[in-house]
């Protein structure tokens, strides 16, 4: 479902050397295969994809925003299951870690309260070999691809290091600069390709980053090369304080990716049924081969940016109210219950996980972590400067100074 200059799967041990021509052809072939125009193609659908309304019933197919080229089934019930099941978790973390941030036990929080949707999609469409690169909110779909709940939030902590093996979870460090994780995606599966792999690399944003040079870069880069990435936008309305409107009157995010040459779609980000459906096929269609793609998903921030802000300065309560009857839980609690797919005794073994995800959070976060000083120093360089060490060696002396200082006091006490 993208466009860009070399739509066919590339040989691994060649370099890409088509000629316009055979670009051309290539793109006839690629729309030939859905049987619509190139325009059609590349452009999202008229109106975005969602299968599942506010109220939790199953949308009519012929509403679901779909159009020739761009239909997605519906994710089976497994699946659908096994996402609400992170939803929920993901909802209780989130509380969980507002709570601890109160509690002083870590030191800021973005909460995704009301976006775990987009989460948990994003780290279930991946398989084990793909890659993630989330932003600074994406700590539930960092935790939902399998990483230890409190090494994730070990970030949150005030650490000095990301808390998690990127290599060992092919999940890059959350990253609190804008933008810049497009890069790092992009570098990754330009590798990827070099070394003739099938990993599909998703990378993640919020609306606010699509204002940034690295968006640009990172997605022309992409394009150019014909690289399996995924940018997934989560537009939840507000970089901060500033309302999208302020940052972009394109008819939506999604409609930037034409200008790159690749193709974009619009999907609602409270839906977790067409999220699935989006995402899977996104990454289907660039594991053969098609070239990055741009998906927005259309949700909304619950909470503040962080515990930092005060969300009341640039916003209504009345919008929050609204958003709030549009909740990615209770819709896909109701929709799961309604076909049967969820009893009591399945709601009831949801929450008994999540609150054990909560209680290890509140255990592991609870604990003092031994302080090294020496860190400071430690790994900003492979190899330490002279200005390094002469610092180092200054903080040694100070702190033996203040132990001896510290002794000499005890001692005199105990006469």
């Amino acid at each position: 479902m993208t466009i860009s200059a070399n739509h066919t799967a590339p040989d691994a041990k060649a370099p890409d050397t088509q000629t316009p021509d055979a670009q051309d052809n290539a793109l006839a072939e690629a729309v030939k295969k859905f049987g619509i125009t190139a325009e059609d193609y590349m452009l999202p659908a008229r109106h975005q994809i969602q299968m599942v309304a506010p109220d939790g019933s199953l949308i009519p197919e012929g509403g679901q925003g779909a159009e020739p080229g761009h239909e997605y089934p519906v994710p089976s019930d497994a699946e659908l299951l096994a996402a609400y099941e992170q939803l929920v978790v993901g909802r209780r973390v989130n509380d969980q870690n507002s709570a601890l941030v109160r509690q002083g036990r870590m030191a800021v929080y973005p909460s995704s309260h009301g976006q775990e949707a987009c989460q948990v999609a994003a780290a279930l469409c991946l398989s084990d070999g793909d890659w993630m690169f989330p932003t600074y909110r994406d700590a539930v779909a960092v935790m939902t691809r399998g990483v230890d709940p409190v090494q994730v939030m070990t970030i949150f902590r005030g650490d000095w290091h990301g808390g998690y093996d990127p290599l060992k979870y092919k999940v890059g460090i959350q990253c609190t600069p804008l933008t810049t994780q497009l890069l790092h995606a992009v570098g990754v599966a330009h590798a990827a390709k070099l070394r003739g792999e099938d990993t599909v690399v998703l990378a993640m944003c919020g609306d606010g980053a699509t204002s940034e040079g690295d968006f640009h870069e990172a997605l022309n880069f992409a394009a150019v090369f014909h690289l399996p990435v995924i940018f997934f936008v989560q537009n939840n309305k507000y970089a901060i304080s500033v309302p999208l409107a302020h940052q972009s009157v394109a008819p939506s995010l999604a409609h930037k990716a034409v200008g790159y040459g690749m193709a974009g779609e619009r999907v609602d980000g409270n839906d977790v049924v067409a999220l699935l459906a989006v995402l899977d096929r996104a990454v289907k269609l660039a594991r053969e081969g098609s070239g990055p793609l741009l998906v927005e998903a259309n949700t909304y921030r619950m909470q503040a940016h962080t515990n930092a802000d005060d969300d009341t300065r640039y916003r209504e309560s009345a919008e929050v109210a609204e958003w709030r009857a549009k909740d990615p839980v209770t819709r896909m609690r109701t929709y799961l219950t309604d076909r049967g797919i969820l009893d009591d005794d399945g709601e009831a073994r949801i929450r008994e996980h999540a609150e054990a995800v909560a209680a290890q959070l509140r255990e592991g976060l609870g604990e003092d972590v031994p302080v090294d000083p020496q860190e400071l120093f430690r790994h900003v360089f492979d190899r330490q400067t002279p200005q390094l060490k002469e610092q180092s060696a200054m903080l040694a002396d100070e702190l033996a100074r203040d132990a001896a200082s510290s002794e000499s006091a005890e001692k005199e006490a105990g006469k």
